[in-house]
């Protein structure tokens, strides 16, 4: 069963046609443009170097959601929020080292990509280096054992 509007004749009304076809436009305009207003982003520089430091610091920090992608690429609402604390921050004249002192105090030294050589962080920088040595001894020592024959000499290469 089809609903049909008809005019005082039994037609079909074109007014009532045209003002639907309004209505669906307006709803599919309102639809696709609300999104670009959802996240306030990007931020309005007035100066191309102030551009550069914002990029490069939300580059620096790390988002704490997705822990494995920068602040940059994130599209983690915490993310959306750290860039407009950096971005207010950075127009009310903080330097990047207070910006990012704000932020270390604030969540750690885990917001940074690259954090400092710190007692707390030693663990760190060393631990990679550490098990790669730990892993090539391993190998040396599982060559050595192969290479020895069950008498406890070393076989002869041909």
């Amino acid at each position: 069963m089809s609903l049909k509007l008809l005019n005082n004749q039994g037609k079909p009304s074109e007014t009532h046609a045209i003002c639907g076809l309004r209505i669906f436009l307006a709803v599919v305009i309102v639809a696709l443009t609300v999104p670009a207003f959802a996240s306030g982003e990007p931020q309005i520089f007035t100066d191309p170097e102030q551009e550069a430091r914002y990029q490069q610091l939300t580059v620096e920090l790390r988002c704490l959601v997705c822990q494995n992608q920068n602040l940059a690429e994130s599209d983690a609402p915490l993310a959306q929020d750290l860039r407009r604390e950096i971005y207010d921050m950075m127009q009310a004249g903080r330097t990047d080292d207070e910006i990012k002192q704000f932020l270390i105090d604030r969540y750690g030294d885990f917001v940074l990509y690259m954090p400092p050589l710190k007692s707390n962080t030693l663990v760190l920088w060393l631990m990679p280096a550490v098990l790669l040595i730990g892993g090539a001894l391993v190998v040396m020592i599982v060559v050595r054992k192969r290479k020895l024959n069950p008498s406890g000499q070393e076989e002869e290469n041909p």
